[in-house]
């Protein structure tokens, strides 16, 4: 009896669930569906995702060749709504996309989530409200006849306020959703298929060929390898130049600074190491800068005396020679 049960769950373990494949009309639908129906962009679950709604899903299906026949007699992919739902309420279930719910945002919940920050500002901004209210009141007295030309303008404004506001679309956004099914509505559904761009295949066999061509490389003619030999040496000689490049600036640098005590700065190609082009590396050739030296407490106290004793001493211009000579004038007679 115990063989027997362990053979049972032997055998429950090794069977193996076939998992549903998608089909290449399914796969063929989906790629229409990404490039012909309009999709909009919004964060699901912190990431950006596209959605589509089921209802304009269902009628550009119904619109192009899949849900019309191309000849007479001939009957369409989709011979009906209800045909068409059923069929992308397989691609749902077999995960090319996902039904969302929709979540309008509301500038309520947006502002509560802010209004703990800013209690803190509202007192103090409480506070200078009360000041300004009180001198207000003695300008509404003054501004009494301009107040009722004012108002005609605030009415305008008012009313273009709200024409904006209508106009403004509703922020929404999207929340799982727990029941998965495909319906002709106005509800999200989120794409989970993502077609591999064509440029992405080619880009792929040129590296599969690149590496194979590498690898047969004893095979090339030598007149081929020759120029390949003479490229690699090329190449290994322009890397040693720009490290030599680097190892020389430095050194130039450093001499210079510290000869003139810091005061001096000469880059020779500053943007070698920067993050740039090829072309934007090697230019400018140098850049030259300088920085005087800086001040200390004791020097700037020693400036300020010197100034307070200039300004005691009398300036050239004034009139001491004209006492002198009067005084002399007086001794004469």
């Amino acid at each position: 009896m115990a063989d027997k049960k362990k053979s049972k769950k032997k055998s429950e373990e090794t069977e193996i669930v076939e998992e549903i494949k998608p089909s290449k009309e399914e796969y063929e639908v989906a790629k229409w569906l990404r490039n012909n129906v309009p999709t909009k962009k919004t964060k699901f679950l912190n990431h950006n995702v596209q959605y589509f709604t089921g209802k304009k899903a269902v009628d550009a299906l119904m619109a192009s060749t899949w849900g019309t026949s191309i000849k007479e007699g001939d009957e369409p992919f989709f011979t009906s709504r209800a045909h068409c739902i059923d069929f992308l309420d397989v691609m749902l279930h077999n995960k090319f996309f996902h039904r969302a719910k929709k979540v309008p945002i509301n500038e309520e919940l947006l502002k509560g989530k802010k209004k703990v920050a800013k209690d803190e500002k509202d007192k103090k901004l409480m506070k200078e409200d009360k000041d300004k209210k009180d001198s207000s009141k003695e300008k509404k007295k003054k501004d009494d006849g301009e107040s009722s030309h004012a108002e005609g303008k605030g009415q305008e404004l008012s009313e273009n306020e709200e024409e904006r506001q209508k106009k403004k679309k509703k922020k929404v956004r999207l929340e799982m959703h727990f029941d998965q099914f495909f319906a002709d509505n106005l509800d999200a559904y989120v794409w989970i298929y993502e077609p591999i761009p064509p440029h992405y295949w080619l880009f792929g066999a040129l590296v599969v060929m690149a590496g194979i061509g590498v690898c047969l490389f004893p095979l090339w003619p030598p007149s081929v390898r020759l120029i390949v030999y003479y490229l690699s040496i090329a190449a290994a000689g322009f890397l040693v130049f720009v490290v030599f490049l680097t190892v020389v600036r430095t050194i130039v640098f450093c001499f210079l600074w510290i000869v003139t005590l810091g005061r001096h700065h000469l880059w020779l190609f500053p943007n070698l190491t920067e993050d740039v082009g090829f072309l934007a590396s090697f230019w400018p050739l140098y850049k030259y800068e300088y920085k005087p030296p800086v001040e200390t407490g004791k020097k700037k106290k020693k400036k300020k005396e010197k100034l307070s004793d200039n300004e005691d001493e009398p300036e050239p211009d004034q009139k001491e020679p004209d006492v002198e000579v009067i005084e002399e004038v007086e001794g004469t007679r």
